[in-house]
């Protein structure tokens, strides 16, 4: 067999193989960007009352815990650390989810995402810094945005049927 013909083929299959893992990731993407779409505008078949308990045991079986004073359909978390402290900076995170009566019986979900990180001044050379307010932590805030994977998530523990209908969608869709 002629070398310079089996490293070709070789060659052809590693590109084949290569373009079809990335079409496949960008399939897959797509269909989980169109189910969250589809979590973002759902409209539970149930009143806010059955569906606030899960909204507010996502957020705390990921760590956060909830501000007091909260009444009615919507609550804020408690900032939470998510990355390890590190002189280069940490960043933290924070929740705010509102329950929405949508017509007797029905109701929708929304949470958005807060993140900051802080950051402490360089040291010089020597170990010291270079100015103590240099010392003090420096928060870069980012506005609140919408989670709709953690939306997702939430329509699939708390309406599943309609959850496998989605995904079916997203299949013929994608």
């Amino acid at each position: 067999m002629n070398p310079l013909k089996s490293s070709s083929r070789a060659a052809a299959l590693l590109v084949v193989s290569a373009l079809a893992l990335a079409f496949t990731g960008c399939a897959a993407r797509r269909q989980q960007q169109f189910l969250e779409d589809k979590a973002q505008g759902h409209v539970y078949r149930k009143p806010i009352v059955e569906v606030w308990p899960e909204a507010l045991a996502l957020l705390k079986d990921r760590g956060f815990s909830m501000m007091k004073g909260t009444e009615g359909f919507e609550a804020q978390t408690e900032w939470l650390q998510t990355s390890a402290a590190s002189s280069l900076g940490t960043s933290y995170a924070r929740y705010l989810v509102r329950g929405y009566e949508r017509g007797p019986g029905q109701s929708a979900v929304e949470y958005r995402r807060q993140e900051r990180s802080e950051s402490r001044g360089a040291a010089n050379t020597d170990g010291r810094t270079s100015d103590p307010m240099e010392t003090e932590p420096k928060a870069n805030s980012s506005q609140m945005v919408r989670d709709t994977a953690l939306e997702w998530e939430l329509l699939q523990k708390v309406d599943p049927d309609a959850a496998t209908a989605l995904k079916a969608e997203a299949v013929k869709a994608g």
